[in-house]
């Protein structure tokens, strides 16, 4: 095995049944096996020959990877370069409890009926709850990519689908309130979606559609805002940027000087070195 062709990462959550895995093989070939977790992946490069089900499949660039638990596959390059996926492995109780979140009442277990999905929003909500995970996004973040992505494999791409969305109950004002003062509160601390649920009295996916609908957030953004608020008060008052990016809670320095420039369209250093008017 050559290190600089072949190698595989694994990154893990805390707390949930939840592992990303991003690989690159040339010549490596897996032997059959089998995972007790859903898994989804997408082929980022190359193209990537199994066999499933008694038959060969192919997933090249762009195309979503299906598993469900206990499936048997083996895998290995189907292009002279090799090729580079990305894999999410989801256990059993995580969809269920993502899948009773969104659809109470109708919580069974998805069955994928074929292991290689075409379908571009599938591809770019699995890729985003990988991304999420790598760059140790905030909790907030990974719980609304992980619902997200879920519905969209469950709606799209198996045989028993989630009920739809537009079919739960709407949350009031008051409930999201609630939520938006946890999160003012909070701003720095590393809520999840449970946290503001509870506090809000409804469910996760509920208080995620209604937040949205009232303040035209999700919660992550909105967390994330009053984070960049925070930080750019500070940074008028003369903190220094790297005690500023800790303050309002962000991971570094680097995270903060990414938003803040997406957000405000200059450094957090140029903004702090801005000219003042004498009162």
């Amino acid at each position: 095995m050559t290190p600089s062709r072949e190698r595989a990462a694994y990154w893990r959550v805390p707390g949930l049944a939840l592992e990303v895995m991003d690989a690159r093989f040339e010549d490596y070939a897996y032997p059959m096996h089998a995972h007790d977790t859903y898994s989804f992946g997408v082929t980022d490069d190359g193209a990537q020959s199994f066999v499933c089900r008694g038959e060969r499949h192919v997933s090249a660039v762009g195309l979503v990877m299906a598993f469900n638990p206990d499936e048997p596959h083996d895998g290995q390059s189907a292009v002279h370069h090799g090729y580079r996926y990305r894999m999410l492995h989801l256990g059993e109780d995580l969809v269920r409890d993502v899948l009773a979140d969104a659809a109470p009442g109708n919580a069974g277990l998805p069955l994928f009926d074929t292991p290689v999905v075409d379908n571009p929003a599938l591809a770019r909500s699995v890729a985003c709850l990988h991304t999420a995970v790598v760059e140790n996004a905030p909790r907030l973040v990974i719980d609304e990519r992980l619902t997200a992505a879920v519905l969209a494999l469950t709606r799209d791409a198996a045989t028993r689908p989630a009920r739809p969305p537009d079919q739960q109950s709407r949350v009031g004002l008051a409930a999201v309130a609630r939520a938006r003062g946890l999160l003012r509160q909070r701003f720095a601390e590393n809520i999840a979606a449970e946290d503001l649920a509870r506090v809000a009295g409804c469910s996760r996916f509920a208080l995620y559609r209604g937040f949205r609908a009232a303040y035209g957030f999700a919660p992550s953004d909105y967390q994330r805002d009053v984070r960049l608020r925070r930080a750019r008060a500070l940074l008028a008052k003369g903190t220094a940027p790297s005690t500023a990016a800790a303050e309002a809670g962000f991971a570094d320095q680097a995270h903060l000087t990414r938003w803040f420039s997406r957000t405000y369209g200059v450094t957090p250093a140029a903004y702090q070195a801005a000219p003042q008017q004498v009162p």
